[in-house]
């Protein structure tokens, strides 16, 4: 027992002792929080002090009734912020405490009513440009208002937006889309992203080795909100538009000195109609076949992102959330005849309508661990996310042969078909960052990427002997697709006065399965390919560098393209997948110079690319039937600059704009000289904004595509002219907005196919001009 005092005496001695030591070597920082305006005192703001460059703080606390505060740390260099909810944040950097320090009265500056001297300066540029691409701001455009991805990506520069919803960049079709730098499922059908959810967009036009090879064009990384300033915030904003369109959306979130958790949900109902005409002549039989689309459609869905960050240490656990549900009703009715164009006499007619009820459900699970270092720049993180898409689609369709009309005294023919779509994608990823001496950086990491898919479509025809549906074996099919890419990369960057130069090497394992049920059809391919990068910029003035980027890329064919099965629910127009597709392979150059003034910005990028075993849709005709599948061409290039700038003209009125020209040249002479191509296409987007008195703002947006190639015909030009007015008010907390999209119904999507058994066009045009009544509130 004695000894068992004694052993604790000393313990207590030697706790006391060091205790002593460690407030030797500590010190006291104090002051009071108060509002300039009234010069009160601000009670209960959160104060923290942070070391350089870190994300935790070593201590925080909070200010007493009076306003009062005081922190103790251990010797060192310190940061100091204070956070209040109204206020602006106050930061305090470059204290040395090496003594007990008293700050005396603080200021804290109310945002409602900011003294006159003080510059605001937290509004983002729409379009912001870096070495490696751009970044979008949507919240900017007040023409993204109630829309989805598409419409943020119709109004990028560089970037085409097809008819089906596709993305060219620069004249390249294959892009890379991630979810918060993610792989998901969830990008399979970029409208049912809302623009509300969506903080920022980064298009990467020349990655290097720390991305994906994966896709010709480039990466597109859609960063949700998730918001990360102190106390809570949040906002809300709805819309309602012509033919009954409407949204509704919130975000919230609450950050404290451990942990912020935020949420955000969207509904979206929107209709539209539609219609499309095709028209094709086969020289050889001396046919003509015109079709036309009237269309009709209703999809409504709601969108919940959520997730939250818990900050330990040097350390952040994190979780990220994206649920998404929809339902789409829609009524095509096609309107066929069949002549001679010697004669002019109808050959056959027919009407067939097709409704169709679908429903969408997804959604996307990560887990992030970051793990940040004393040294600067050096951190560690993994992440591992699991996403799944279901697409569940009924379709009821109706024939009226030897007709053009619906009539129901005409029904001679009904078909029925199910289609059960499921996604499946999981991601694992590792990267690690450690800085040297000299300015030296090492960068790398290892990725696994792991999909399936299944495709079951069931075709059925009604029977009018038996009253009842039989099953098509010839028309239904089940097909499934899976591959695993396995990777790891290498980056080191050097900096040295003037000039920044990155250069990396990834390797990527592919391995490939695909399994047709119905003809026992199994493919499988294995490959492993090295993506070397390089990335420098030399910096000319402190506002002026230039650049120069290389990558090597590769593109390999969905699982769409390689379903052999033929789709041949419209027996006219056949389309089929090729189980024998093989990835391109791109080569990419960049070399670009960036200005950036205090009123004006200007970026030029000259590019170059060039892919091996081009993959492109082709089209043949046979016995009158028209065969479109995917195939391998020998090559493709294409080259151009582009320009994109922006100019504060006056106090109150912006500019900001871009323009792309390039030449795409196809060779396909490896299938038949007909598929060769050459041709030269624009981009161009423009975007004026007028800061009015009163809170209001003016903003105009227009945007071209001039006609561009593919391997047997060309798309014809788009444009179109979008206007917004807004009003803001309560400090711009709140602001109400009305938008005319496509003010002069101009925009549709038109082309042409021509070689020498055929020739073919098609017009598509949507209701793209409507009115927006929008309104919006942040707290």
């Amino acid at each position: 027992m004695k000894n068992s005092i004694y052993l604790f005496l000393i313990i207590l001695l030697g706790f006391t002792y060091s205790k002593a030591i460690a407030q030797n070597n500590s010190f006291t920082i104090s002051g009071q929080a108060y509002d300039t305006k009234n010069e009160n005192p601000i009670q209960f703001a959160q104060v923290a002090l942070f070391k350089e460059n870190a994300k935790e703080p070593e201590t925080f606390t909070n200010t007493d009734e009076n306003g009062n505060f005081m922190l103790q740390a251990e010797r060192g260099e310190y940061e100091l912020k204070i956070f209040f909810i109204g206020y602006k944040d106050k930061i305090l950097s470059d204290i040395q405490l090496s003594e007990n320090i008293e700050l005396g009265k603080v200021e804290m500056i109310n945002e409602n009513n900011q003294l006159d001297e003080v510059e605001v300066t937290g509004t983002k540029p729409m379009v912001r440009t870096t070495v490696e691409g751009i970044t979008i701001n949507p919240d900017q455009n007040l023409s993204n208002l109630g829309g989805t991805l598409l419409d943020i990506l119709r109004n990028t520069p560089s970037v085409r937006v097809g008819d089906d919803g596709s993305i060219s960049l620069r004249g390249s079709s294959g892009t890379n889309v991630l979810i918060n730098g993610r792989n998901s499922s969830l990008t399979r059908n970029l409208d049912r992203i809302p623009a509300s959810s969506i903080d920022e967009i980064k298009v990467i036009n020349n990655p290097n080795a720390r991305y994906d090879a994966e896709a010709e064009a480039g990466i597109i990384d859609i960063k949700l909100k998730k918001g990360d300033k102190l106390g809570t915030n949040g906002g809300i904003d709805g819309l309602y538009g012509t033919r009954g369109r409407s949204s509704l959306g919130g975000q919230i979130n609450h950050r404290d000195i451990r942990y912020n958790v935020y949420a955000g949900y969207n509904y979206r109902n929107w209709k539209n109609v539609g219609d499309r005409r095709v028209s094709r002549t086969i020289f050889e039989d001396a046919e003509n076949l015109s079709q036309n689309t009237n269309s009709e459609s209703q999809r409504e869905g709601h969108t919940f992102n959520y997730g939250a960050d818990y900050y330990f240490g040097n350390n952040t656990l994190s979780y990220e959330g994206v649920l998404s549900t929809s339902y789409s009703q829609q009524v095509n009715t096609l309107f066929s005849q069949l002549t001679d164009t010697n004669s002019d006499d109808l050959i056959l007619e027919y009407v067939r309508r097709n409704s169709e009820n679908e429903t969408d459900d997804g959604y996307d699970n990560a887990i992030i661990y970051e793990r940040d270092f004393k040294e600067k720049e050096r951190s560690f993180k993994f992440s591992a996310s699991q996403s799944y898409t279901n697409q569940f689609k009924t379709q009821n369709i109706e024939i009226f042969r030897g007709t053009q009309t619906t009539d129901e005294s005409e029904l001679n023919g009904r078909e029925q078909a199910f289609t059960d779509e499921k996604r499946y994608n999981y991601v694992f990823q590792a990267d690690y960052i450690h800085p040297f001496e000299d300015k030296i950086k090492l960068e790398t990491g290892l990725k696994s990427n792991i999909r399936n898919f299944t495709y079951d479509f069931d075709f059925s025809r009604f029977s009018f002997e038996n009253q009842d549906f039989e099953d098509d074996p010839a028309v239904s099919n089940e097909f499934d697709y899976q591959d695993r890419i396995h990777a790891g990369y290498v980056v080191l960057s050097k900096s040295f006065a003037k000039l920044d130069i990155i250069a990396g090497v990834r390797g990527e394992l592919t391995q490939l399965n695909t399994y047709l049920y119905n003809t026992d059809e199994e493919n499988s391919q294995e490959y492993f390919n090295l993506f070397p990068s390089l990335q420098t910029l030399y910096k000319l003035t402190d506002n002026q560098s230039f650049k120069f980027t290389y990558s090597r890329r590769i593109d390999r064919p969905t699982a769409w393209r390689l379903n052999p099965f033929p789709d041949i629910t419209d027996s006219l127009n056949v389309r089929r997948g090729n189980p024998e597709l093989q990835p391109e392979l791109i080569n990419s150059i960049e070399l670009g110079h960036i200005f950036e003034g205090k009123k004006s910005s200007l970026t030029t990028n000259f590019f170059y690319r060039q892919i091996q075993g081009r993959l492109d849709y082709i089209t043949i005709v046979e016995d009158g039937i028209s065969y479109s599948e995917p195939a391998n061409l020998n090559t493709a290039e294409s080259y151009g600059v582009e320009v994109i700038g922006l100019k504060d003209i006056t106090p109150w009125w912006t500019l900001n704009g871009s323009v792309t020209g390039f030449n795409i040249r196809v060779d396909g002479s490896n299938i038949s000289e007909e598929f060769t191509n050459n041709g030269y296409a624009l981009n161009s987007k423009l975007t004026s904004d007028f800061k009015l008195p009163y809170d209001i703002t003016i903003q105009l947006v227009g945007n071209y595509d001039s006609p561009e190639i593919e391997a047997q015909g060309s798309n014809l030009a788009q444009y179109y002219i979008d206007a917004s007015i807004q009003k803001s008010f309560l400090d711009k907390k709140g602001s109400i907005s009305l938008s005319a999209r496509d003010i002069f119904d101009s925009l549709r999507y038109a082309g042409d196919r021509l070689t020498n058994s055929f020739s073919q066009t098609y017009y598509s045009k949507r209701e793209t001009r409507i009115f927006l009544l929008s309104a919006r509130y942040s707290f």
